[in-house]
């Protein structure tokens, strides 16, 4: 897999081009970027700090949701985006264990279709880069062993539930959810693991790279295509490339107040909630900044927080030029969004050696979890995560995070770009109510494709999410009756 260069991403211009008469009449290409626990306002667009010039321009040239809803959680979310339908109905109601009850069975149901199994049978090339986790992942015996790749077991999940039995051509990615990024656990390609990965690797560039990879190769098909980019980042652990982490290492010194308070500032400057003029809810810790003896530790692992996404968006910043080269960017909807907000985990949660979480390096380094922060965040030999007072600030405005059906839980900055067929005024934001589900409808939509009754011998299930392309032109749409959550007993 080609390493990027380490540098950041020139710009690509976002008008119109060869294409924008074409996407009007035809059917345009569909980009779905995800990003995984990114908080709410950490986008330089949403008001945030973080240097995001690639999905600001996006966001310039394109159209910003206030009111984007996810499912709350990783694989919840992804389940429901994919399908098109609620997380229960989905299969995943919880996590990727099969608990044995209609709607937590850990595994997407086949009386669902993925947006590429619908697409695909419909004439469009289909690509999946990046993290799957909504296949079952039974545990092993030997799994604190397997997760250090000190031994080697050919499927990660039953294979009939991997990506390319799921409607997607090509696959390069991890089947579970937590990695290494830089020498990631469960790394396939198509359906064959990888065993190892070149010095120097690092999961944002390579699945940065992959993609554009599989750009330059659908660009020279008269079909148009389905691509699933779905970045590790900036989910825990906190690993980061030293030189993305040291444009940060003085921003956060001033502490979690004062870098909440100037995110609401340039929020209302940007017009997110209009006319809100205070916070939408107070902070969730009473902890002073001035008092922590942590100040340290936290402030580098915001700045580590910080760098995953700015090596996140230098990487869509590639991809964009891609499709800019091969001619097919104006003729592309991009929606990037987050799987849900920014988490609260502290290593205290966490169980090293178990599920997806190593305790150690494949040479047998021991991984340290710091607990007590004893360890500072960014290289492989630690799993650190943000806690809660970080989360709550990349949550701006909102109160709690994560796991909670709460708007600091449940609501994902959403951009929607596509020059040939957004008529929406360019840069404005739209405060219509939408949720993961309306991906598939609007993707359905946009490639003048039906929704099947039956696939493959199985019923499916009425789909549950209705069109945004009327948002797209004017802004507004009917929209849903009401939407609903819940995971593990929390509910909205």
């Amino acid at each position: 897999m080609p390493l990027a260069a380490l540098a950041l991403t020139a710009g690509v211009s976002c008008g119109t081009g060869k294409n924008a008469e074409e996407g009007v009449k035809g059917r345009p290409n569909i980009l779905l970027i995800l990003a995984d626990d990114l908080g709410y306002s950490d986008l330089g667009c949403y008001g945030g700090e973080v240097h995001t010039p690639n999905l600001d321009r996006l966001a310039q040239n394109g159209l910003r949701f206030s009111r984007f809803y996810n499912a709350g959680r990783s694989c919840p979310t992804r389940a429901s985006l994919l399908t098109g339908l609620y997380p229960h109905q989905a299969g995943i109601g919880r996590m990727t264990f099969d608990d044995h009850l209609p709607g937590y069975r850990g595994t997407m149901t086949h009386n669902g279709v993925t947006i590429a199994e619908a697409l695909k049978q419909n004439g469009y090339q289909t690509g999946m880069i990046g993290k799957w986790h909504v296949a079952e992942t039974p545990l092993r015996t030997d799994q604190r062993e397997w997760l250090a790749h000190q031994v080697q077991h050919e499927e990660f999940a039953p294979k009939e539930n991997y990506p390319t039995h799921r409607g997607f051509d090509n696959f390069y990615g991890t089947i579970y959810g937590v990695v290494d990024y830089f020498d990631p656990f469960s790394l396939v390609n198509g359906e064959e693991p990888v065993k190892d990965v070149p010095t120097g690797y690092y999961s944002t560039i390579a699945l940065s790279d992959s993609a554009v990879s599989y750009i330059g190769r659908y660009a020279k098909s008269e079909k148009p295509f389905f691509m699933y980019l779905a970045y590790h980042s900036p989910h825990w652990p906190l690993h980061a490339l030293e030189e993305d982490i040291k444009k940060y290492e003085d921003v956060y010194k001033v502490g979690w107040k004062t870098i909440r308070e100037a995110r609401f500032e340039r929020m209302k400057k940007l017009g997110i909630f209009g006319n809100q003029t205070d916070f939408l809810s107070n902070r969730q810790s009473a902890k002073e900044w001035e008092s922590n003896p942590d100040r340290e530790w936290d402030a580098h692992a915001m700045a580590v927080h910080a760098a995953m996404i700015d090596r996140m968006d230098q990487g869509i910043g590639k991809v964009l030029q891609e499709l800019e080269r091969t001619g097919e960017l104006d003729n592309t909807l991009i929606l990037f969004m987050s799987d849900n907000g920014c988490s609260p985990e502290v290593c205290q949660d966490y169980s090293p050696g178990e599920n997806d979480r190593p305790d150690m390096m494949r040479d047998g380094t021991p991984i340290v979890y710091p607990r007590k922060k004893e360890a500072m965040p960014g290289p492989e030999t630690t799993f650190a995560s943000l806690g809660p007072e970080w989360a709550n600030v990349a949550n701006t405005p909102f109160r709690f995070w994560k796991a909670k059906m709460y708007e600091g839980g449940i609501c994902s900055p959403m951009i929607a770009h596509w020059p040939a067929g957004i008529k929406a005024v360019r840069g404005s934001v739209t405060d219509e109510p939408c949720h993961i589900v309306d991906v598939m409808a609007t993707s359905l939509e946009l490639a003048k494709s039906n929704y099947p009754a039956t696939y493959k011998g199985n019923k499916i299930l009425p789909m549950q999410g209705e069109s945004m392309v009327p948002v797209f032109k004017n802004g507004k749409r009917k929209g849903h009756t009401y939407i609903g959550f819940e995971h593990f007993n929390e509910k909205a």
